[in-house]
């Protein structure tokens, strides 16, 4: 194709996306939407996928500035699919973690805490920037907070096989690769204001560093004291990952001990190897490990989560076995299984671990022509992978959460590595029909692993679990609740607990005193409240139910009654024991009392 055409096309490309857009933008959601996907209009999608399909066949046959050019364009696209939330106008995106981190960044602006005084304060000081100096309210600060971190991971995902490789193929493959966004699993990494999820976009920047300071090989360029730029760049982007989450730095930190150990063994063995002449990381992985201990030592918050991990270690009823057979049961209740909720949330992740996974082995059986610099990385990184899939087998035991955390990590890895991998797989399938051919068939494949993933970047029906979209109505409810409330009367939730509002609404230090779920998980007894029995369903004679469009839609929809009956729901307007107190379209607030009393 002539160069005047291509650019032709990839313009038409970048104008869909504009438009695309626009057109979410004039269609802001007006109540709230179960799925993002579906409230979101068509024309919008049909634009994406246009510029994704441009994006996809440009990255794989061009070189130079075009290819270039088509990794920004799908890079674009996908950066716009992570900004819906704010392009739609959502007034916030995110319950549970979400509404905490917003009640902190309110902290931060009222002065009521400090950002040194936070473990992880990176998201929330980048919020408080963008209110402050912006002028944008709060909640839409956070959500573009979101999205200026996940930026870094569509850019430098391709920088980094670039310099590992040299490959433009490589570096085409790998940016394919990170539009699927393979660290969010939507079991306990999350698209929002999530700050371990966020974190995992700033990891390849880490990376890139890194590889830049090992392939480095001259020392004239050389700050004060002999200290390498590139190798301060490790410290200062690895101290950056930290202030977003310490458990992503603590990963890059086993990383960079894992390829010290393979570097160590490397120099002993061999004199003219690559690894051998590679720049060592040993100071890095010592530096960075010193400093999260010295972050981490004086942490309260720290040295809970060290407790519970150890507990969970050893108590027969907590663990992924455990938590898998539960949730396993409640989805062949409404009709659902794991094995299909796998197939949803995983299949994507699941071949491309598979690809890389045959990669290794024919890189270490001789079967590619990787050259030895290169063969050299893959080491380093599959060497990593070792201490980090043994953390994963410990959390897996111990803590499902932080579990899946660390499958987040990992798959930052595996999108590296599937960049070479699919590149070396193409070039093999290239000899055995066409160039042309094996690129048509790497785009067929790319394209539809694509889709796939872009169904599960946000929460839905579709996995079982609604659009966590809190809209004006939601919001403006609880405020009201707050304000005209009684103070010493406790709150409970229809299967979601108050107090994560409490967090967004009047921040996390002043929530502290407050008593919107008494020291309970603030949420009704599903049992007694099925049976009509609406004071036993709390802990207290008094109590105000709080029931929303999102958990009704949860609740009743997507979980088909599991736990609440829908009688049950609508009985209480008719119940003695309770009295409607706040009401809007989306938001109800009963008073409930012993009605004898």
């Amino acid at each position: 194709m002539r160069r005047s055409v291509l650019n032709f096309v990839l313009a038409i490309g970048f104008f869909a996306v504009a438009a695309g857009i626009l057109v979410a933008r004039g269609a802001p959601a007006s109540s709230y939407e179960s799925s993002i996907y579906l409230g979101t209009p068509q024309a919008m999608w049909v634009a994406i996928g246009f510029a994704l399909a441009i994006a996809v066949g440009t990255v794989l046959s061009c070189r130079g500035s075009q290819q270039a050019a088509g990794i920004g364009l799908g890079a674009t696209a996908m950066i716009a699919v992570v900004a819906l939330p704010a392009i739609r106008n959502y007034r916030f995106s995110g319950m549970g973690d979400s509404l905490t981190h917003l009640g902190w960044v309110r902290d931060f602006v009222d002065g009521a805490m400090y950002p040194h005084e936070l473990f992880y304060p990176g998201l929330h000081s980048i919020a408080s920037v963008f209110h402050l100096v912006g002028g944008i309210p709060l909640e839409r600060a956070v959500l573009l907070s979101v999205v200026f971190l996940f930026v870094p991971f569509v850019i430098f995902v391709p920088l980094v096989v670039r310099d590992m490789t040299g490959s433009a193929a490589a570096v085409g493959f790998a940016a394919i690769a990170s539009w699927m966004i393979l660290p969010i699993n939507n079991v306990a990494t999350h698209m929002g204001a999530h700050t371990n999820s966020n974190a995992l976009f700033l990891v390849p920047v880490v990376i890139f560093a890194f590889v830049a300071y090992t392939r480095r090989r001259t020392d004239l360029e050389t700050l004060p004291l002999g200290i390498s730029p590139l190798g301060a760049l490790i410290f200062l982007t690895g101290a950056g990952l930290l202030l977003v989450h310490p458990q992503q730095m603590v990963n890059v930190v086993v990383m960079l001990v894992a390829i010290s150990a393979v570097q160590f063994l490397a120099r002993r063995r061999y004199e003219d190897h690559p690894m051998s002449q590679h720049a060592p990381a040993y100071a890095h992985a010592f530096s960075l490990g010193g400093l999260f201990l010295v972050w981490a030592a004086s942490n309260e918050r720290f040295r809970d989560a060290f407790s519970g991990l150890i507990y969970g270690l050893f108590a027969a009823d907590i663990g992924a076995s455990s938590e898998v057979d539960q949730r396993g049961a409640s989805l062949t209740e409404i009709g659902g299984s794991i094995s299909e909720l796998f197939v949803k949330m995983f299949l994507v992740s699941a071949l491309v671990s598979l690809v890389v996974g045959l990669f290794i082995l024919l890189t270490w059986v001789g079967r590619t022509r990787l050259d030895l610099e290169t063969k050299s990385f893959v080491t380093y990184f599959v060497g990593a992978l070792v201490p980090l899939t043994g953390m994963f087998l410990v959390y897996f035991i111990g803590t499902p959460t932080m579990a899946f955390r660390q499958v987040g990590f990992i798959f930052v890895l595996l999108t590296i590595l599937s960049g070479i991998a699919l590149a070396h797989g193409v070039g093999w399938l290239s000899g055995v029909i066409t160039a042309p051919g094996a690129n048509a068939v790497a785009s067929l494949f790319l394209g539809a692993c694509l889709v796939l993933a872009l169904l599960t970047v946000f929460s839905t029906p579709y996995i079982y679990t609604p659009t966590q979209h809190v809209t004006d109505q939601q919001y403006s409810g609880y405020e009201s609740s707050f304000e005209h409330g009684e103070e010493t009367t406790p709150y409970a939730g229809f299967g979601f607990g108050v107090e994560r509002y409490g967090h967004g609404v009047h921040g996390v230090e002043r929530n502290v005193s407050a008593t919107y779920s008494a020291g309970t998980e603030g949420v009704v007894d599903a049992e007694a409240f099925n049976e009509g029995n609406y004071t036993g369903a709390y802990h207290t004679d008094r109590y105000y139910f709080v029931v929303t469009q999102y958990d009704e839609t949860r609740e009743l929809e997507v979980y088909q009654g599991l736990h609440h009956d829908q009688a049950a729901l609508e009985g209480i307007d008719s119940s003695d024991s309770a009295n409607k107190f706040l009401s809007n379209d989306e938001y109800r607030l009963y008073a409930v009392h012993n009605a004898s009393a």
